[in-house]
């Protein structure tokens, strides 16, 4: 994907309406600090248009991020960030739920997991609530430059353990480092997402 335009073309909170877009929407999903805005920045190649914050739970809206006026990368809500109260944690559920369920160009959803830890009970849910609302998530293993080039198979296999994939789902190893993974996510909305699109 050559990025010529990028605009924030849309900022949802709990209480907005969400946009009627006439573009493909791909959503991006994961637990606070698991490198979200970097992995948006690096798709648009950008280094800081989504904002990275060393505080998790920065992510308190849906940002719809308009790229080349042909789709729309949307950036959702961290999850799981422990300083924030319950209530608030509820709200941002609703506001995801309620984007899953309202989007009439919602094509695909990415759940980004760390690869170097087992999932935790947050993923799980997550990964299961995205399933049951109709969507099979491609899992995105960020911080790859974290661990041994030797140790990514072991890790990618307890994250396919951990989460109880279905089988076939695809996982990408990413680095925001190295920009490793990057092509292959953008093949993958290019061929999968956008070409569907135009057929229909």
């Amino acid at each position: 994907m050559i990025i010529r335009n990028i605009n924030l073309e849309t900022v949802c909170g709990i209480t907005s309406i969400l946009p009627d877009n006439d573009h493909p929407e791909i959503a991006f999903a994961g637990k606070s600090n698991v490198g979200k805005s970097s992995l948006i920045n690096a798709l648009m190649n950008r280094k800081s248009y989504a904002r990275i914050s060393a505080t998790p739970g920065k992510t308190q809206t849906i940002n719809f991020y308009n790229i080349n006026n042909e789709m729309y990368l949307v950036d959702l809500p961290g999850y799981g960030y422990a300083k924030v109260s319950e209530k608030e944690k509820m709200k941002w559920g609703q506001l995801i739920e309620r984007y899953l369920h309202g989007s009439g160009q919602l094509k695909a959803v990415f759940l980004l997991i760390d690869i170097r830890h087992e999932p935790s009970a947050n993923d799980r849910m997550m990964y299961d609530w995205i399933v049951d609302q109709g969507y099979e998530p491609i899992i995105i293993a960020t911080k790859l430059d974290k661990i041994k080039r030797s140790q990514v198979d072991k890790h990618i296999k307890m994250l396919r353990t951990g989460l109880d994939l279905i089988p076939g789902t695809k996982v990408i190893p990413f680095s925001s480092m190295t920009k490793q993974g990057r092509d292959e996510i953008w093949e993958l909305v290019e061929t999968e997402y956008l070409d569907r699109q135009e057929v229909e």
